[in-house]
């Protein structure tokens, strides 16, 4: 197929990107600097605000996969520009090109939209994905992670330590970015299920307690290492903290602190991918131990 990418220089999509390109499709992907070049693989300049060259990204596509979005962000309105009016110029530019597939990349946080700015820009994206009348499927990843991930880097190092600090109680399930990755290329299969809502995960039921995953990546890293809960109190201040000092370069943000709070970021069973679609193949153990072996290899662990 050919397929236009958004995201395409981030983590998870870079290696959506070479699966697809790896896979034989042709794909269009959005970029706002050069590239290197890459067999089966277009790079077109441009970004989420500029309508004409996303017309040009989607012209004779088969599918789109939107990826690309907005993590980190001080106001409503920041993250409303990445997440809700990029995927609205997607969404126009895909009916005005005659592209009925639209894969779109969502989250967990999009389930408490009143939690944080993030899960609502998130939620309020999802809202005009489903009203649009395009043939898509929307996909929640938990925690992703893998090689090329620099968001848990600090979990491991912390790990590595010997003392892990972690959110108040609570669940979370996590997902590899190369299980993630297939997924979303499954997705762009005209035979695919269409105007379906997904939450895939490594296939642990209930996911893992925060304890648990830091264990997991004790062990990925070959130690034991003390977890301890932080207070939600603590938590918050210390990300306004983080933001008074580092400013725009600010890890723990308000908005993500509120995040880490909330008790059960486990996906909904019912929500799960059927098998016949895809299941995953790479477990916490095996990936976690890859991931910290890719951290080592780059001098980053």
């Amino acid at each position: 197929m050919k397929l236009a990418l958004t995201g395409a220089t981030g983590f998870v999509g870079g290696r959506l990107l070479r699966l697809a390109a790896a896979e034989g499709h042709q794909v269009r992907a959005l970029t706002r600097r050069p590239q290197q070049d890459l067999r089966g693989v277009e790079w077109i300049t441009g970004a989420l605000d500029q309508r004409e060259r996303l017309q040009h990204l989607v012209t004779d596509c088969d599918a789109v996969i939107h990826v690309a979005g907005v993590l980190k962000a001080r106001t409503r309105a920041e993250f409303d520009e990445g997440n809700v009016t990029g995927t609205l110029n997607m969404l126009a530019a895909a009916t005005a090109g005659g592209v009925h597939r639209f894969v779109h990349v969502s989250s967990l946080a999009a389930r408490e939209p009143g939690l944080s700015l993030y899960g609502a820009s998130k939620a309020r994206a999802e809202r005009i994905v489903m009203d649009s009348g395009l043939d898509w499927a929307i996909v929640r990843p938990p925690a992703v992670y893998g090689p090329g991930d620099g968001e848990m880097l600090d979990l491991f190092k912390a790990a590595r330590s010997g003392f892990v600090p972690l959110p108040p109680s609570g669940r979370l399930s996590i997902i590899h970015v190369d299980d993630l990755a297939r997924l979303l290329l499954a997705l762009t299969d005209p035979q695919a299920p269409h105007r379906v809502l997904l939450e895939p995960d490594d296939g642990q039921p209930n996911g893992y307690t925060h304890k648990q995953f830091a264990q997991a990546i004790g062990n990925a890293v070959e130690r034991q290492p003390l977890s301890f809960s932080i207070p939600a109190p603590l938590l918050k201040l210390s990300a306004r903290a983080d933001q008074l000092l580092r400013g725009k370069a600010a890890k723990l943000t308000s908005d993500r602190a509120a995040y880490f709070c909330h008790p059960d970021w486990a996906v909904d069973p019912a929500k799960r991918p059927s098998a016949d679609l895809w299941s995953p193949r790479i477990g916490a153990a095996e990936g976690l131990a890859d991931t910290a072996g890719w951290y080592r290899q780059q001098g980053w662990l």
